[in-house]
């Protein structure tokens, strides 16, 4: 059995991969544009890919012997999802083991753009701090304000949890269905959720429904001087839409973690003292990293052996099955 893997990955999991298969591992850290990946994977029983490798239909249909696409990612939307379903191949990720640290990384946000500490930092490097003042960097407490949560997942609800510590209101769409939350959240229709948010942190998916969600007129309803912080996925803000809204004042700040057109900033948030950006690091802790590469790998090596995979996406081919074209 042979396994490509588009990067090298924390931990000890590919070790443990490499003393039942042929692992090759990719160490340029160039991006891989579809035709390169298809060249890369070649006759690979399966490939463990980052959310930046594109994995076409193209890409599947030149991978014959392609049994599973494991994703290093909890999102799967740089897969074709039913190029996969069609070839029978498997399609996993990576979820539930990066929800912490997701977490951990929003409210980094949440605090670092609310206390202006980027400000401050700069402040210091740059010798111009002359002592305490009453009006020095006033930034904008959180208690008793509203957080407006969309995507109430398990990533959404652990930024909840925190909220509810610092002592914020929690509000979070409401769905067909939906009648109450754990942790506990005022539920309200798009609009309405975006009118009383304080702080509006994205934790959703990214799909058809979801790019550009934050448009200009749905950033225009947040109230004037809310914060948005994203950790979810970059197409769901119109960063263009974003840019403007900051420069006339209507919003107070915003912190991201992912980009619209990554690795690509819009220009107009580079050099703003009110938006805080982050490298696309939500899971990037030595834990949780190596945790993703174990989960990744078990995905892999259940399918290997005829198994069903821990945390499926698209179900493949079954054992001893033929599959479908």
């Amino acid at each position: 059995m042979e396994v490509a893997v588009t990067a090298a990955l924390p931990g000890s999991a590919l070790d443990r991969l490499a003393a039942r298969a042929q692992v090759r591992v990719r160490r340029e850290r160039t991006r891989l544009d579809p035709v390169a990946l298809a060249d890369f994977v070649g006759e690979a029983d399966a490939a463990i890919t980052l959310l930046a490798d594109p994995v076409t239909g193209d890409v599947l249909a030149s991978c014959p012997k392609l049994r599973i696409v494991a994703n290093y990612a909890v999102g799967v939307d740089n897969i074709d999802l039913e190029a996969a379903r069609a070839r029978g191949v498997w399609v996993t990720n990576t979820p539930d083991v990066l929800t912490e640290a997701t977490a951990d990384l929003a409210w980094t946000l949440i605090l670092g753009i609310t206390r202006r500490v980027l400000e401050g930092d700069a402040m210091m490097r740059e010798g111009c701090f002359e002592g305490w003042r009453p009006d020095l960097l006033l930034g904008t407490g959180l208690q008793g304000k509203t957080l407006g949560i969309i995507g109430y997942g398990r990533i959404g609800r652990a930024v909840a949890r925190r909220g509810i510590a610092f002592g914020m209101e929690i509000a979070t769409l409401a769905r067909p269905g939906r009648t109450r939350t754990d942790p506990p959240a005022r539920l309200l229709p798009l609009e309405e959720l975006l009118a009383a948010s304080d702080v509006l942190s994205l934790h959703c998916p990214l799909t058809p429904g979801t790019r550009h969600l934050l448009d200009e007129a749905h950033l225009r309803l947040l109230p004037r001087g809310a914060f948005v912080i994203n950790t979810a996925r970059g197409p769901v803000i119109d960063e263009a839409a974003l840019a403007r809204t900051l420069a006339d004042g209507h919003l107070a700040g915003a912190a991201l973690d992912v980009y619209e057109n990554e690795p690509e900033v819009h220009p107009g948030l580079l050099r703003r003292n009110d938006v805080l950006l982050m490298p696309h690091a939500g899971s990037a802790t030595v834990e949780t990293r190596s945790a993703m590469a174990d989960l990744a790998v078990a995905n892999v090596e259940a399918v290997l052996v005829g198994k069903e995979p821990p945390t499926p996406v698209v179900r493949g081919k079954a054992p001893g099955s033929k599959g479908r074209e």
